[in-house]
Protein backbone atom coordinates (compact mmCIF):
# COMPACT_ATOMS: atom_id res chain seq x y z
CA UNK A 1 0.00 0.00 0.00
CA UNK A 2 1.70 3.54 -0.62
CA UNK A 3 1.39 6.42 1.47
CA UNK A 4 -1.63 7.90 -0.05
CA UNK A 5 -3.60 5.16 -0.15
CA UNK A 6 -2.36 4.50 4.04
CA UNK A 7 -3.17 7.95 4.60
CA UNK A 8 -6.73 7.63 3.08
CA UNK A 9 -7.64 4.51 5.16
CA UNK A 10 -6.09 6.20 8.22
CA UNK A 11 -8.13 9.15 7.46
CA UNK A 12 -11.50 7.26 6.26
CA UNK A 13 -11.35 4.74 10.05
CA UNK A 14 -10.73 7.84 11.96
CA UNK A 15 -14.22 9.74 10.55
CA UNK A 16 -15.92 6.31 11.08
CA UNK A 17 -14.90 6.16 15.21
CA UNK A 18 -15.41 9.99 15.36
CA UNK A 19 -19.35 9.13 14.22
CA UNK A 20 -19.52 6.20 16.25
CA UNK A 21 -18.17 8.12 19.27
CA UNK A 22 -21.11 10.70 18.63
CA UNK A 23 -23.66 7.38 18.30
CA UNK A 24 -22.73 6.11 21.40
CA UNK A 25 -23.24 9.41 23.77
CA UNK A 26 -26.71 9.85 22.06
CA UNK A 27 -27.03 5.58 22.47
CA UNK A 28 -26.57 6.67 25.89
CA UNK A 29 -22.88 6.97 27.36
CA UNK A 30 -21.75 10.39 29.37
CA UNK A 31 -21.17 13.04 27.20
CA UNK A 32 -18.01 13.16 25.61
CA UNK A 33 -17.00 9.76 27.07
CA UNK A 34 -18.04 8.13 23.52
CA UNK A 35 -15.12 6.22 23.55
CA UNK A 36 -12.26 6.71 26.53
CA UNK A 37 -10.48 3.55 27.67
CA UNK A 38 -9.37 4.91 31.06
CA UNK A 39 -12.71 5.21 31.92
CA UNK A 40 -14.44 2.12 30.67
CA UNK A 41 -11.51 0.20 32.05
CA UNK A 42 -12.01 1.61 35.36
CA UNK A 43 -15.55 1.07 35.23
CA UNK A 44 -14.91 -2.92 34.74
CA UNK A 45 -12.80 -2.63 37.63
CA UNK A 46 -15.49 -1.29 39.51
CA UNK A 47 -18.25 -3.91 37.89
CA UNK A 48 -15.91 -6.43 39.13
CA UNK A 49 -15.46 -5.30 42.71
CA UNK A 50 -11.98 -4.56 42.77
CA UNK A 51 -13.05 -1.15 43.83
CA UNK A 52 -16.45 -0.02 45.65
CA UNK A 53 -17.21 3.40 43.70
CA UNK A 54 -20.82 3.18 43.32
CA UNK A 55 -20.92 5.53 40.66
CA UNK A 56 -18.30 3.73 38.00
CA UNK A 57 -19.14 0.27 38.57
CA UNK A 58 -20.05 -1.78 35.10
CA UNK A 59 -18.33 -3.87 32.88
CA UNK A 60 -18.33 -1.63 29.66
CA UNK A 61 -18.32 -3.81 26.66
CA UNK A 62 -16.29 -1.48 24.03
CA UNK A 63 -13.50 -2.48 25.83
CA UNK A 64 -14.29 -5.81 25.60
CA UNK A 65 -15.25 -5.48 21.58
CA UNK A 66 -12.28 -3.84 21.14
CA UNK A 67 -9.76 -6.40 21.97
CA UNK A 68 -11.99 -9.29 19.99
CA UNK A 69 -12.56 -6.66 16.86
CA UNK A 70 -8.49 -6.55 17.08
CA UNK A 71 -8.17 -10.45 17.58
CA UNK A 72 -10.32 -11.50 14.79
CA UNK A 73 -9.01 -9.10 12.20
CA UNK A 74 -5.64 -9.91 13.32
CA UNK A 75 -6.28 -13.25 12.48
CA UNK A 76 -7.93 -12.82 9.66
CA UNK A 77 -4.89 -10.54 8.06
CA UNK A 78 -2.62 -13.32 9.63
CA UNK A 79 -1.27 -11.23 11.55
CA UNK A 80 -2.07 -12.59 15.30
CA UNK A 81 1.50 -13.48 16.56
CA UNK A 82 1.74 -14.72 20.44
CA UNK A 83 4.50 -12.59 21.84
CA UNK A 84 6.21 -10.87 25.11
CA UNK A 85 8.69 -11.14 28.03
CA UNK A 86 10.05 -7.50 27.32
CA UNK A 87 10.40 -6.46 31.02
CA UNK A 88 6.22 -7.36 32.05
CA UNK A 89 6.64 -6.09 35.89
CA UNK A 90 8.31 -2.86 34.63
CA UNK A 91 5.62 -2.38 32.10
CA UNK A 92 2.87 -3.44 34.85
CA UNK A 93 4.06 -0.59 36.82
CA UNK A 94 4.37 2.27 33.86
CA UNK A 95 0.53 1.10 33.05
CA UNK A 96 -0.23 1.42 36.60
CA UNK A 97 0.99 5.04 36.87
CA UNK A 98 -0.63 6.22 33.20
CA UNK A 99 -3.70 5.53 34.86
CA UNK A 100 -2.71 7.88 37.92
CA UNK A 101 -2.82 10.27 35.76
CA UNK A 102 -5.91 9.68 33.06
CA UNK A 103 -7.66 9.61 36.53
CA UNK A 104 -6.28 12.95 37.16
CA UNK A 105 -7.49 14.31 33.76
CA UNK A 106 -10.25 12.34 34.09
CA UNK A 107 -9.79 10.39 30.48
CA UNK A 108 -7.83 8.80 27.99
CA UNK A 109 -6.15 10.02 25.30
CA UNK A 110 -8.91 9.39 22.91
CA UNK A 111 -11.47 11.28 25.39
CA UNK A 112 -9.20 14.13 25.39
CA UNK A 113 -9.54 14.52 21.73
CA UNK A 114 -13.41 13.60 22.41
CA UNK A 115 -13.46 16.56 25.42
CA UNK A 116 -12.09 18.88 22.79
CA UNK A 117 -14.97 18.08 19.86
CA UNK A 118 -17.13 18.77 22.80
CA UNK A 119 -15.81 22.40 23.43
CA UNK A 120 -14.04 21.02 27.28
CA UNK A 121 -11.54 23.86 27.29
CA UNK A 122 -9.59 21.87 30.05
CA UNK A 123 -8.42 19.28 27.41
CA UNK A 124 -6.87 22.08 24.98
CA UNK A 125 -4.44 21.70 29.15
CA UNK A 126 -4.52 18.15 29.22
CA UNK A 127 -3.38 18.43 25.84
CA UNK A 128 -0.25 20.38 26.19
CA UNK A 129 0.70 18.23 29.20
CA UNK A 130 0.41 14.95 26.59
CA UNK A 131 2.49 16.87 24.45
CA UNK A 132 5.53 17.56 27.20
CA UNK A 133 5.10 14.06 28.37
CA UNK A 134 5.50 12.50 24.70
CA UNK A 135 8.43 15.01 24.23
CA UNK A 136 9.87 13.81 27.42
CA UNK A 137 9.72 10.18 26.54
CA UNK A 138 11.12 10.72 22.78
CA UNK A 139 14.27 12.71 24.57
CA UNK A 140 14.77 8.62 26.38
CA UNK A 141 13.90 7.23 22.86
CA UNK A 142 16.66 8.97 21.01
CA UNK A 143 19.04 8.21 24.36
CA UNK A 144 18.69 4.47 22.95
CA UNK A 145 15.65 3.47 25.49
CA UNK A 146 14.35 0.68 25.64
CA UNK A 147 12.28 -2.30 27.40
CA UNK A 148 14.63 -5.43 25.46
CA UNK A 149 12.99 -7.43 22.69
CA UNK A 150 9.79 -9.55 22.83
CA UNK A 151 10.13 -13.81 22.13
CA UNK A 152 7.54 -15.88 20.93
CA UNK A 153 4.82 -17.02 23.04
CA UNK A 154 2.42 -19.84 23.30
CA UNK A 155 -0.99 -19.56 21.78
CA UNK A 156 -2.20 -19.70 25.24
CA UNK A 157 -0.51 -16.75 26.17
CA UNK A 158 -1.48 -14.93 23.11
CA UNK A 159 -5.51 -15.75 23.63
CA UNK A 160 -5.50 -15.02 27.34
CA UNK A 161 -6.16 -11.18 27.39
CA UNK A 162 -9.14 -12.12 24.74
CA UNK A 163 -10.34 -15.27 26.45
CA UNK A 164 -10.69 -12.86 29.92
CA UNK A 165 -12.43 -10.77 27.67
CA UNK A 166 -14.86 -13.40 27.03
CA UNK A 167 -15.65 -14.04 30.09
CA UNK A 168 -16.64 -10.81 31.48
CA UNK A 169 -18.81 -10.63 28.54
CA UNK A 170 -20.74 -13.81 29.85
CA UNK A 171 -20.54 -12.01 33.14
CA UNK A 172 -22.00 -8.80 31.80
CA UNK A 173 -24.85 -10.55 30.18
CA UNK A 174 -25.64 -13.15 32.87
CA UNK A 175 -25.07 -10.38 35.71
CA UNK A 176 -24.31 -12.77 39.16
CA UNK A 177 -24.81 -11.53 42.00
CA UNK A 178 -21.03 -10.99 42.32
CA UNK A 179 -21.11 -8.35 39.54
CA UNK A 180 -21.58 -4.69 40.23
CA UNK A 181 -24.17 -2.69 38.20
CA UNK A 182 -23.84 1.47 39.15
CA UNK A 183 -27.62 2.82 40.06
CA UNK A 184 -26.71 6.11 39.87
CA UNK A 185 -23.84 8.19 38.52
CA UNK A 186 -21.27 7.61 35.21
CA UNK A 187 -21.59 3.94 35.57
CA UNK A 188 -25.45 3.89 35.19
CA UNK A 189 -24.91 6.03 31.67
CA UNK A 190 -24.15 3.20 29.05
CA UNK A 191 -25.13 2.48 25.44
CA UNK A 192 -27.20 -0.91 25.44
CA UNK A 193 -24.20 -3.92 25.04
CA UNK A 194 -25.12 -5.16 21.79
CA UNK A 195 -24.49 -1.58 20.48
CA UNK A 196 -21.50 -0.89 22.66
CA UNK A 197 -20.35 -4.35 21.43
CA UNK A 198 -20.70 -3.88 18.19
CA UNK A 199 -19.09 0.00 18.54
CA UNK A 200 -15.92 -1.94 20.67
CA UNK A 201 -15.62 -4.35 17.82
CA UNK A 202 -15.46 -1.82 14.76
CA UNK A 203 -12.89 0.30 16.85
CA UNK A 204 -10.98 -2.32 17.38
CA UNK A 205 -10.79 -4.16 13.46
CA UNK A 206 -10.35 -0.47 12.39
CA UNK A 207 -7.28 1.02 14.98
CA UNK A 208 -6.07 -2.97 14.32
CA UNK A 209 -6.06 -1.87 9.98
CA UNK A 210 -4.69 1.57 10.23
CA UNK A 211 -2.39 1.19 13.80
CA UNK A 212 -4.07 4.02 15.48
CA UNK A 213 -2.26 5.26 18.41
CA UNK A 214 -2.21 9.18 19.32
CA UNK A 215 0.81 8.78 21.19
CA UNK A 216 2.92 6.77 18.23
CA UNK A 217 1.68 9.83 15.84
CA UNK A 218 3.33 12.61 17.95
CA UNK A 219 6.60 10.47 18.60
CA UNK A 220 6.15 10.05 14.58
CA UNK A 221 5.47 14.04 14.11
CA UNK A 222 8.90 14.83 16.59
CA UNK A 223 11.08 11.79 15.45
CA UNK A 224 10.26 11.31 11.67
CA UNK A 225 8.24 14.36 9.99
CA UNK A 226 5.63 11.78 9.41
CA UNK A 227 2.08 12.94 10.39
CA UNK A 228 -0.10 9.49 9.08
CA UNK A 229 -1.48 8.56 12.65
CA UNK A 230 -2.85 11.88 13.69
CA UNK A 231 -4.90 12.20 10.49
CA UNK A 232 -6.79 9.58 11.68
CA UNK A 233 -7.41 11.33 15.11
CA UNK A 234 -7.70 14.54 13.51
CA UNK A 235 -10.80 13.17 11.50
CA UNK A 236 -11.83 11.85 14.73
CA UNK A 237 -12.23 15.26 16.28
CA UNK A 238 -13.68 16.58 13.24
CA UNK A 239 -16.35 13.64 12.76
CA UNK A 240 -16.59 14.13 16.29
CA UNK A 241 -16.75 17.86 16.31
CA UNK A 242 -19.17 17.66 13.69
CA UNK A 243 -21.55 15.49 15.46
CA UNK A 244 -21.53 17.51 18.59
CA UNK A 245 -22.87 20.65 16.88
CA UNK A 246 -25.28 19.09 14.81
CA UNK A 247 -27.33 17.32 17.88
CA UNK A 248 -26.47 20.35 20.56
CA UNK A 249 -23.93 18.65 22.37
CA UNK A 250 -21.03 21.25 21.97
CA UNK A 251 -20.69 23.20 24.68
CA UNK A 252 -17.53 25.66 24.41
CA UNK A 253 -15.69 26.91 27.84
CA UNK A 254 -13.70 25.18 31.27
CA UNK A 255 -16.69 25.08 33.50
CA UNK A 256 -19.53 23.06 33.38
CA UNK A 257 -17.96 20.62 31.44
CA UNK A 258 -19.16 17.03 32.37
CA UNK A 259 -17.16 14.60 34.05
CA UNK A 260 -14.30 17.54 33.91
CA UNK A 261 -12.39 19.70 36.60
CA UNK A 262 -11.02 23.37 35.88
CA UNK A 263 -7.63 22.56 37.69
CA UNK A 264 -5.33 23.39 35.25
CA UNK A 265 -1.90 22.43 36.64
CA UNK A 266 -3.29 18.88 37.39
CA UNK A 267 -5.04 18.34 34.21
CA UNK A 268 -1.72 19.58 33.23
CA UNK A 269 0.52 17.30 35.08
CA UNK A 270 -1.45 14.06 34.55
CA UNK A 271 -1.48 14.16 31.49
CA UNK A 272 2.44 14.92 31.55
CA UNK A 273 2.74 11.41 33.24
CA UNK A 274 0.21 9.42 30.70
CA UNK A 275 2.13 10.80 27.54
CA UNK A 276 5.58 10.02 29.41
CA UNK A 277 4.04 6.84 30.11
CA UNK A 278 2.19 5.42 27.36
CA UNK A 279 5.40 6.78 25.08
CA UNK A 280 7.64 4.60 27.50
CA UNK A 281 5.10 1.59 27.05
CA UNK A 282 5.12 1.91 23.46
CA UNK A 283 1.48 2.94 22.43
CA UNK A 284 -1.80 4.60 24.40
CA UNK A 285 -4.49 2.69 26.18
CA UNK A 286 -6.04 2.47 22.47
CA UNK A 287 -2.47 0.94 20.78
CA UNK A 288 -2.13 -1.47 23.85
CA UNK A 289 -5.92 -2.93 23.84
CA UNK A 290 -5.59 -3.59 19.81
CA UNK A 291 -1.69 -5.10 20.27
CA UNK A 292 -3.69 -7.77 23.03
CA UNK A 293 -5.80 -8.63 20.63
CA UNK A 294 -3.12 -9.44 18.14
CA UNK A 295 -1.52 -11.80 20.96
CA UNK A 296 0.83 -9.42 22.46
CA UNK A 297 1.11 -10.89 26.03
CA UNK A 298 3.05 -7.50 27.26
CA UNK A 299 0.02 -5.42 26.44
CA UNK A 300 -1.98 -7.96 28.12
CA UNK A 301 0.24 -7.19 31.04
CA UNK A 302 -0.35 -3.08 30.62
CA UNK A 303 -4.15 -4.04 30.67
CA UNK A 304 -3.59 -5.74 34.07
CA UNK A 305 -1.32 -2.50 34.99
CA UNK A 306 -3.97 -0.06 33.93
CA UNK A 307 -7.00 -2.47 35.75
CA UNK A 308 -5.22 -2.60 38.69
CA UNK A 309 -4.20 0.79 39.03
CA UNK A 310 -8.13 2.39 38.23
CA UNK A 311 -8.64 0.42 41.67
CA UNK A 312 -5.81 1.40 43.34
CA UNK A 313 -7.20 5.30 42.48
CA UNK A 314 -10.64 4.66 43.88
CA UNK A 315 -9.87 2.72 46.94
CA UNK A 316 -7.08 5.13 48.14
CA UNK A 317 -8.83 8.80 46.73
CA UNK A 318 -6.50 9.22 44.49
CA UNK A 319 -8.70 10.05 41.43
CA UNK A 320 -9.92 13.00 40.53
CA UNK A 321 -13.78 14.10 39.92
CA UNK A 322 -16.00 17.15 38.71
CA UNK A 323 -15.11 19.06 42.21
CA UNK A 324 -11.51 18.37 41.23
CA UNK A 325 -8.37 16.68 42.00
CA UNK A 326 -7.51 15.17 45.27
CA UNK A 327 -4.61 15.46 48.05
CA UNK A 328 -3.72 11.98 47.49
CA UNK A 329 -3.98 11.71 44.21
CA UNK A 330 -1.70 15.11 43.70
CA UNK A 331 0.89 13.02 45.54
CA UNK A 332 0.25 9.79 43.74
CA UNK A 333 0.82 12.01 40.18
CA UNK A 334 4.04 13.55 41.46
CA UNK A 335 5.09 9.95 42.77
CA UNK A 336 4.48 8.73 39.16
CA UNK A 337 6.40 10.80 37.41
CA UNK A 338 9.43 10.58 39.61
CA UNK A 339 9.27 6.81 39.09
CA UNK A 340 8.97 7.11 35.54
CA UNK A 341 11.59 9.29 35.09
CA UNK A 342 13.76 7.00 37.04
CA UNK A 343 12.40 3.79 35.10
CA UNK A 344 13.19 5.69 31.78
CA UNK A 345 16.86 6.63 33.43
CA UNK A 346 18.06 3.24 33.94
CA UNK A 347 16.40 1.81 30.88
CA UNK A 348 18.45 4.07 28.86
CA UNK A 349 21.64 5.69 30.59
CA UNK A 350 21.60 2.80 33.31
CA UNK A 351 22.47 0.42 29.92
CA UNK A 352 24.86 2.49 28.31
CA UNK A 353 26.67 2.21 31.76
CA UNK A 354 26.95 -1.31 31.59
CA UNK A 355 28.05 -1.39 28.27
CA UNK A 356 31.29 0.42 28.90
Amino acid sequence: MNFKAERIHIAIAGGIIGIISVALVLLGNPANMGFCLACFIRDTAGGLGLHRAEAVQYIRPEVIGLVLGAMILSMARGEFAPRGGSAPVTRFFIAFFVMVGALMFLGCPFRMVLRLAGGDLNAVVGLVGFLVGIAAGVFFLKNGYSLKRTYKQTMVEGLSLPIVQLVLLILLVSAPAFIFFTAEGPGAKHAAVIYSLGAGLIVGALAQYTRLCMVGGFRDIILFREPKLLIGFCMIFLTALTGNLLFGKFHLGFADQPVAHTDSLWNFLGMVLAGLGCTMLGGCPLRQMVMAGEGNADSAVSYLGLLVGAAFCHNFGLAASGKGPTPNGKIAVIIGLVVLVCIAFMNTFGKKEERS
